[in-house]
């Protein structure tokens, strides 16, 4: 019978897995860094396969640390850099740019503009948020605007987004795209009343509801 809880953190700097006995207590983990990308001054970026490489080695590291195999977890919980953003075709699971990091600015002008045309008001009362550079919601229209072909391809629904929860999520079960309503609550995309994608929201931000 399967008696372990697993962890996995994937934080702004590393990924970490932990595994936790029935007692609560951890029975071995794992650590890993992965590279950070400064394209210019104020853009922070990750490589989300890289991510996903180092989620694969910290898990098998504890896994070969405790003596157990996949099929003595009984769960996976999954907890990460929230607001960061990552974009990926749909049918291959590749991504089609760098992850935008949670303290990445680039999308400031975008916040500007928004507020400018009077919808700072629309997305406090319900996504809860400022018009700010951390969440992922301008970082996803960054990369529709900046990226040659990812608007059209959002738009016909050949690519998905995520928090860094999705993605790792989608390649573990093998293509299921889910998130959490607290990662959601961070892309400026969700309803706080009704926990789902908000359709006015996703006009204001520019984001396709593909996605």
């Amino acid at each position: 019978m399967a008696k372990y809880v697993g962890a996995i953190d994937s934080g702004t700097t590393s990924t970490r897995f932990m595994l936790f006995d029935r007692a609560g207590s951890v029975v071995a983990y794992d650590q890993q860094e992965h590279r950070q990308i400064f394209p210019r001054s104020g853009w922070v970026e990750h490589d989300p396969a890289q991510i996903w490489q180092r989620t694969q080695q910290v898990i098998r590291a504890t896994l070969d640390k405790a003596g157990v195999t996949a099929a003595d977890l009984v769960a996976v919980g999954v907890t990460n850099q929230r607001e960061t953003a990552i974009l990926w075709d749909r049918r291959t699971g590749e991504p089609v740019h760098n992850a935008i990091v949670l303290q990445d600015t680039r999308t400031d002008r975008i916040c500007q503009a928004m507020e400018a045309v009077g919808h700072a008001a629309a997305v406090y009362r319900k996504a809860g948020l400022p018009l700010a550079t951390y969440f992922s919601g301008p970082k996803i229209r960054w990369m529709l605007d900046n990226v040659d072909g990812l608007q059209a391809r959002a738009a016909a629904g050949e690519l998905l987004f995520g928090t860094v929860d999705s993605w790792l999520i989608w390649h573990l079960t093998g293509g299921r795209h889910v998130t959490d309503p607290t990662n959601a609550s961070r892309t400026m995309l969700m309803d706080l009343e009704t926990l789902a994608w908000d359709d006015e929201l996703l006009d204001i931000v520019g984001v396709p509801r593909a996605l």
